[in-house]
C-alpha cells in the first residue's frame, strides 16, 4: 500500500498554497496524476527523498488555490480519496438502512403481535358469549321438561284444584272426581294440560333460570364463599317475579278456559281473540299484582327451604362422604341418577318440602288471583275489594278452598320438577 505525508506551508499572499507530499510506493505517478485533476491543483514530482531510504521514493510538489472560500479543493475528494470516503459514505448508509429495517422489523413485529393478541381476545369473548348462550339455552330447556313432565303427571289434581276455587264446588274430593269420571271420561282430568303446559314450560324455564342467575350474582356482589340464606330468599323472590310477568297471559288464558262458558270460546288463541277484542290486550295480565305480591314469597320460600335442606345436608358428615365419593369416581362411570348431589330420594323429598311450604304460605294470593281473572270488565274489582268479597261471602277459610287437592298436587308436582330439573341438568351438561 503506498503511504503519503504532505507538508503545508502558510498560504501566499495571493491566495495560493504550495505543499509537499512524500508518496511511497511504486503507483506514486498514478496517485500524482489523479491529484492534478483536481481543479485549482498544479503538480509536479521533485528529486528523490533522502529521507527515506525506501526505493523507488517520489516527492510530490503541489500546488492549489484556496480562493472561493470551500471550493476547489476542498469542495470534495477525487481519485483514491473520494473512492474511500464514498464507500465509507455507502457502508454507513447500508448500515442505517439496515438498522431501519431491523427498527421496521421489529416494530411489525410488535404490532402483528398485538394484532393476534387482539385476535385471540376476540375469539375467547366469542367462545364465551357463544358457550354462555348455549348453556342459558339448555338451563332453559331442563327447567320447561321438569315443568312438562311434573304437570303432565299431576293434571288431575290441577284439575280438582281449579274446579274448587273456579268453579266453587261444594262436593267432596271423591264426589267430584266421580262425576268427572262418568261424564268427561278419564281425558276429563287432563282438560286443559295442553295449555298448562304452554303456560308452566316457560314460567319454570324461567324461574329455574332466574333464580341461579340472581343467586350467583348476589354470592358475586357479596364476595362469600357460600349463599346466604337471606341472598337465597331474595333470588327467589326475584325469579318468581320475573317469571310471573312473562308468563301470565298463559295463565290468565287457562284459567279463563276452565271457567264456565270457557268452552264455546275455542282454544288457545278463541279465547285470547275474544279477551283481547272485548276487555283490552291488557285483560291477559289480570290478577298481574296478587301474582306478583305471591310469587315473590312463593319463589322465596320454595328455592330458599330447598337449598336450607341441600345444604344442611351437603355439609353434614354423611353429605360431605358423598360428595368425596362423586369426585372420586371417573367421569362416565357413574350414571345421572348417581351424579345427584342429593341422591334421588332426597330430591325427590326436599322438593316436596318446599312446595309444600310455598304453597300454604301464599295460597290465599292465589284464590284472589283467580277470581280476578274469572272477572269480565263491566263487574271488575281491584284485588283488594276481591279479597273482602270472598272473606265476607265464605269467610276466612274461602281463601283456603282448595288447600288439600291444591297441597296434594303441589307435593308430587314440586318434587318431581326439581327431580327433573337437577337430572336434566347432568343430562345437558348446564355449567
Amino acid at each position: 500500500m503506498p503511504w503519503l505525508e504532505m507538508w503545508l506551508p502558510p498560504a501566499a499572499g495571493d491566495g495560493t498554497v504550495a505543499a509537499g507530499l512524500f508518496l511511497d510506493g511504486g503507483d506514486a505517478a498514478a496517485h500524482g496524476a489523479l491529484l492534478a485533476a483536481m481543479p485549482g491543483c498544479s503538480v509536479s514530482f521533485g528529486a528523490r527523498s533522502r529521507r527515506r531510504r525506501v526505493a523507488p521514493p517520489g516527492f510530490l510538489s503541489l500546488t492549489m488555490s484556496v480562493k472561493g472560500g470551500s471550493r476547489g479543493f476542498v469542495a470534495g475528494p477525487v481519485g483514491l480519496l473520494a473512492g474511500a470516503e464514498e464507500k465509507g459514505g455507502q457502508e454507513e448508509a447500508e448500515e442505517e438502512v439496515l438498522v431501519a429495517g431491523k427498527k421496521a422489523a421489529e416494530e411489525v413485529a410488535v404490532a402483528e403481535g398485538e394484532v393476534l393478541v387482539l385476535h385471540e381476545k376476540e375469539k375467547e369473548k366469542d367462545a364465551r358469549a357463544g358457550s354462555g348462550a348455549m348453556n342459558m339455552t339448555k338451563h332453559l330447556w331442563a327447567g320447561a321438561v321438569a315443568a312438562m313432565v311434573s304437570r303432565t303427571v299431576v293434571a288431575p289434581l290441577e284439575r280438582l284444584k281449579l274446579e274448587y276455587i273456579v268453579r266453587g264446588e261444594q262436593r267432596n274430593l271423591f264426589e267430584l272426581m266421580h262425576a268427572i269420571a262418568t261424564t268427561q271420561g278419564l281425558k276429563g282430568f287432563w282438560k286443559g294440560n295442553f295449555v298448562n303446559i304452554l303456560r308452566t314450560a316457560p314460567f319454570k324455564a324461567v324461574n329455574f333460570y332466574a333464580y341461579d342467575t340472581y343467586r350467583k350474582q348476589l354470592l358475586k356482589w357479596s364476595g362469600n364463599e357460600e349463599t346466604t340464606n337471606l341472598e337465597r330468599f331474595i333470588a327467589g323472590a326475584f325469579a318468581g317475579v320475573t317469571a310471573t310477568m312473562m308468563c301470565i297471559p298463559m295463565d290468565t288464558i287457562r284459567t279463563r278456559m276452565v271457567a264456565p262458558g270457557g268452552e264455546a270460546l275455542g282454544g288457545v288463541i278463541g279465547v285470547a281473540r275474544h279477551m283481547i277484542q272485548t276487555e283490552g290486550f291488557f285483560s291477559l295480565y289480570k290478577g298481574l299484582v296478587p301474582s306478583l305480591i305471591s310469587m315473590a314469597p312463593s319463589g322465596a320460600v320454595f328455592y330458599g327451604v330447598y337449598d336450607i335442606l341441600k345444604m344442611a345436608y351437603l355439609h353434614s358428615p354423611e353429605g360431605k362422604n358423598r360428595v368425596l365419593m362423586m369426585k372420586q369416581q371417573k367421569q362416565g362411570e357413574a350414571n345421572a341418577l348417581d351424579q345427584l348431589e342429593l341422591g334421588t330420594v332426597r330430591t325427590l323429598l326436599y322438593g316436596a318440602i318446599a312446595g309444600c311450604c310455598a304453597e300454604a304460605a301464599t295460597y290465599p294470593f292465589e284464590v284472589v288471583r283467580r277470581q280476578l281473572q274469572m272477572q269480565v270488565k263491566a263487574t271488575r274489582m281491584n284485588a283488594f275489594a276481591t279479597c273482602l268479597k270472598i272473606v265476607d261471602q265464605g269467610g276466612v277459610p274461602a281463601l283456603y278452598a282448595g288447600l288439600i287437592p291444591s297441597l296434594l298436587q303441589v307435593l308430587p308436582s314440586a318434587s318431581i320438577s326439581y327431580f327433573v330439573y337437577e337430572l336434566m341438568k347432568i343430562v345437558l351438561k348446564v355449567e
